[in-house]
Order: structure tokens, then sequence, then C-alpha cells
């Protein structure tokens, strides 16, 4: 995606720049992961909705200002960190995917939305986990969106950058959030929190296999 980009935005303004940005995030933070399956789940839970995805949002946008400011520089130089990031994400991804297939098989998913769900501790801890032990997200936001946003030539259509990119975030998060209520009546049914337990554990666990090249330094 980066390759494109670039090549179809007028260079050197912050219009641009912010464009770049938002374009960028989006594509990258669309696709179907771990975090995105978990604040779903919250939100067709009706749990902690505003403050997961306020707390989405500003982790994208201060790894990518980091990632723009030059960490990018300093991760590639040490390739260890990757590696170690890497094992921690498949234990937890492992861990998170089996607990979904527990409930979906145990029915569990039954009672989940009548029953008590997660504290605002618990469910911010959890996103945490997602969020900073998924080493995809510091390879999409530190070093591919960092990269690219210091490719702008002066601080103003860099901090542009951020801010376009911080914006499709925040919509992304909010939507996807906040969406899932429309959803909810569907979801009243037990045997669709079984479905949604039953995919959302075969994610984690594919995401975590995923990271096994990486956990290995292959």
């Amino acid at each position: 995606m980066s390759d494109w980009i670039p090549s179809t935005l007028p260079a050197g303004t912050a219009g641009s720049a912010a464009l770049q940005g938002f374009l960028l995030c989006l594509g990258l933070i669309v696709a179907i992961g771990a975090q995105n399956a978990f604040v779903l789940r919250q939100g067709l839970r009706r749990e902690h909705v505003g403050l997961l995805a306020a707390l989405c949002s500003a982790s994208d946008a201060l790894l990518i200002a980091a990632g723009v400011a030059g960490v990018a520089g300093l991760v590639a130089a040490h390739p260890g960190l990757s590696r170690w990031m890497a094992v921690a994400g498949m234990l937890f991804l492992l861990a998170y995917g089996l607990q979904a297939w527990r409930r979906a098989w145990h029915g569990e998913s039954m009672a989940v939305a009548a029953g008590p769900g997660l504290s605002r501790r618990a469910a911010v801890l959890q996103l945490a986990g997602f969020t900073l032990l998924n080493p995809h997200v510091y390879l999409d936001t530190v070093l591919l969106m960092g990269s690219v946003g210091a490719q702008w030539p002066g601080p103003t259509e860099r901090t542009a950058f951020v801010a376009g990119a911080a914006l499709a975030s925040t919509l992304w998060f909010h939507g996807l959030a906040y969406g899932a209520r429309a959803m909810a009546g569907w979801f009243a049914r037990p045997v669709a929190w079984r479905v949604l337990d039953t995919v959302i554990g075969a994610m984690m666990l594919a995401l975590c296999a995923g990271l096994l090249p990486l956990a290995l330094g292959r």
C-alpha cells in the first residue's frame, strides 16, 4: 500500500500527508484481527464501549507518532525485539482462542449477554494484551506507517500524517464498537454467541500460528 499512495497524491502539503495517513491506516486496521474481534464482542455486549474504542484509537495514534519520530529505525536495528514480541503474542492469542472455544463448547455463550461481563479493569487489561502483545500492531503502526510518515519533509506534514491516521483509527473503532449494537437482536439468540465464539477462537489460533515463523526467527 505504501508503494502506491505516495504516487497518487501531490507532495509537500499537509492535506496530502493527512490523506495519506488516513488511507494507509484505514487499509491496515480494517482487516480482521484480534483487537477488532475483541472490540466487536464488547460492543455486542455493550460493555465499556466508548472507553475501549478510545483506547484503541489513542494507542494507534501514539504508536504511529512514535514510529514517525524515529522508533522504526530502532526496532529495525534490533530484530530480536520482534522475536520476543512474537512469542508473547502467540501465548496470549493461544490462551484467548482456547478460552473462546471453551465458552462455545460448554454452552457458556448462551448466558453471556445476561450474565456477568468483564469489569472495566479486566476489559482494559485484555485490550492491552491484544494491543501490546501483538507484533503485527508494531509492524503496521511503528514500522510500516512510521517509515512512510517519516518520509514527509517537514514537521507540519509529519504531524498531519499522524493526525490523518489517528482520524481513520478513531472512525473505525468507534464505528465498530457502536455499530455492533445494530446486530444485538440477532445475537440475542444463544446459537449466535456459540458461532461468534467459535469463529473468534479459530481466528485467534490462526493468528497465533501466523506468528510462529517470526517467533522462530525465520
